[in-house]
């Protein structure tokens, strides 16, 4: 059955151009928007019509407005607005096990749709981390172990649970890879894991999953007194 095609108002059509103009890079994070009136010119509508749009773009957060000194960018999607601000109010238990259930999925279908250069993708970021770790380089490990998570989502070819991984977990790999005690056990799991991807074997690749977010919580998580 077709659907009647809905019509997108002024603000909705600026709302979206703004939107893209973000997430294209245009404007980046910190950047501040130009002036009232040259978007009015650029867009081509009324001040109202722009300033409720930049309204609707700070409500989800993608823009903040500073009375006297400019409107400016906050985020790059709103996705990544919504979850921000959610995380800030999560516990670590709570993100854990959201990581959890998205790092079992994320291997499962990388087991199944891995390329080639994928898998040489992952033992490139693999490598570095043994390398930085043999350096004591802490800040570039964790980069790395960053950027190995990030392509072993990657190769799941699923652009939504890619988009929510970035999203949602960079600040608590930050905070998981920056614990030194990690880096032994983590760089062990990353040959595990690779090897399973590589075999196309998802139970392997979920268990090493299972063992490494099991060693995170008994690190980041206070342990019992007693």
């Amino acid at each position: 059955m077709l659907h009647k095609l809905q019509k997108k108002t002024l603000v909705e059509q600026v709302y979206d151009q703004i939107e893209d103009m973000i997430k294209n890079g245009v404007w980046e994070i910190g950047d501040r928007l130009p002036n009232e009136a040259d978007l009015m010119e650029q867009f081509g509508v009324s001040r109202n019509t722009l300033r409720e749009a930049i309204r609707a773009l700070s409500h989800v957060g993608l823009l903040e407005v500073k009375q006297g000194d400019g409107t400016f960018v906050l985020s790059t999607s709103e996705l990544n607005a919504v979850l921000q601000k959610r995380i800030k109010s999560a516990a670590v238990l709570e993100i854990l096990e959201v990581r959890h259930a998205l790092d079992r999925e994320a291997v499962s279908l990388a087991c199944l749709r891995r390329t080639e250069e994928d898998l040489l993708e992952m033992e490139r970021f693999r490598d570095q981390c043994f390398q930085f770790t043999k350096e004591s380089n802490l800040e570039k490990f964790v980069e790395a172990d960053w950027q190995l998570h990030q392509t072993i989502t990657a190769a799941s070819y699923n652009p939504l649970l890619i988009d929510m991984y970035a999203h949602l977990f960079e600040e608590i790999q930050m905070s998981i890879t920056s614990t030194t005690e990690m880096h032994d056990a983590s760089n062990a799991g990353h040959t595990d894991l690779i090897l399973a991807i590589r075999n196309q074997d998802a139970a392997s690749a979920v268990h090493c999953v299972d063992m490494y977010i099991s060693q995170f919580k008994q690190i980041i998580l206070p342990k019992k007194e007693g």
